[in-house]
């Protein structure tokens, strides 16, 4: 496995980037905080990462002051039985499990698209991976609420938002959004490769994403009960809804709607929505053997295309 000091000292990080980063932590840290009023957007292939997608949100930045936009470039995804575990795992598409180069492709294009001008957000699933890259993370989600998860969210340097579970239920989020919040003492990898013990100070920027792949998340009655579940825990937050992958991608756009609908009549108690969205809607399947070239703007999952964001 390549040392993360070796990637660090052969990529670095541009003034542009950092300060990117930077304004987009703190932009999302402000939100979630209450301190500012505005709306988080997370958007992205989340399986795979693409420059042309990244400049159509840009050209859409400027006409959007009141959103806070973070291309989710989900490099690793978690799978419950077998499936493409993302571009770090097998960046050729072909099962060839190139992780050495998956680690290197993805920090060389977090940091194209920083440099453009657009904050990129992760999903965390061990202490190694964030060694790589967590310098250009402006923000990030984790799928499960064990402890590791909860060391490694109370040590990030960036927001994050534990998922609940897809049947609705926010407890264990929320339990773990209490846990993140304190420090932790945990094993990992320094940049040098070598395990290590690392003491946190706890993440005050945590939040939960409602997840409704099993049950609807968007209604003003499931906003309000996931608001005041959070009201219990940690006052002034208020959840983030994940518009989830279903059979019917194009069922999204609905869901916006919906969601656009409350915030047009001063509800204030979303402070942010995920779309899983690409340049053209559909999926196409990854290949397990052979290299078979995907098809630019089509994600291997299935996706909306890029027009819910211009609702918001």
């Amino acid at each position: 496995l390549i040392l993360p000091l070796i990637l660090k000292s052969k990529g670095g990080t541009s003034l542009s980037s950092a300060a990117v980063v930077d304004g987009s932590r703190q932009a999302c840290a402000d939100v979630i905080s209450g301190k500012a009023h505005r709306l988080i957007v997370l958007v992205g292939p989340y399986t795979e990462e693409d420059i042309d997608y990244a400049k159509s949100c840009l050209s859409k930045v400027e006409r959007l002051p009141n959103v806070v936009i973070i291309m989710c470039s989900y490099f690793e995804k978690p799978r419950t039985t077998a499936g493409w575990k993302g571009f770090i795992h097998d960046p050729d598409l072909d099962g060839s499990s190139n992780i050495n180069e998956g680690i290197r492709k993805a920090g060389e294009l977090s940091k194209t698209v920083t440099d453009m001008g657009m904050p990129v957000g992760v999903e965390l699933f061990n202490t190694i991976s964030p060694q790589f890259a967590s310098v250009l993370v402006s923000w990030g989600a984790v799928g499960s609420e064990s402890q590791l998860h909860q060391e490694l969210a109370s040590g990030a340097c960036h927001p994050i938002c534990f998922k609940s579970r897809t049947q609705g239920d926010m407890q264990v989020a929320i339990n773990s959004i209490r846990a993140a919040a304190r420090p932790h003492s945990f094993l990992g990898v320094d940049d040098l490769g070598f395990a290590s013990i690392f003491h946190t100070s706890g993440n005050p920027d945590v939040n939960v994403i409602s997840r409704g792949e099993k049950v609807p998340n968007y209604e003003a009655e499931s906003v309000k009960e996931a608001r005041d579940q959070l009201s219990k825990a940690r006052p002034n937050l208020h959840p983030a809804i994940a518009l989830m992958e279903i059979v019917d991608h194009c069922h999204q756009t609905k869901v916006v709607n919906k969601i656009c609908e409350q915030l047009i009549n001063g509800d204030q108690s979303i402070v942010g929505v995920m779309i899983k969205s690409h340049i053209n809607e559909g999926h196409q399947n990854g290949p397990i053997q052979g290299h078979l070239a995907p098809k630019p703007g089509v994600s291997i999952m299935f996706l909306l295309h890029f027009i819910p964001l211009l609702l918001l």
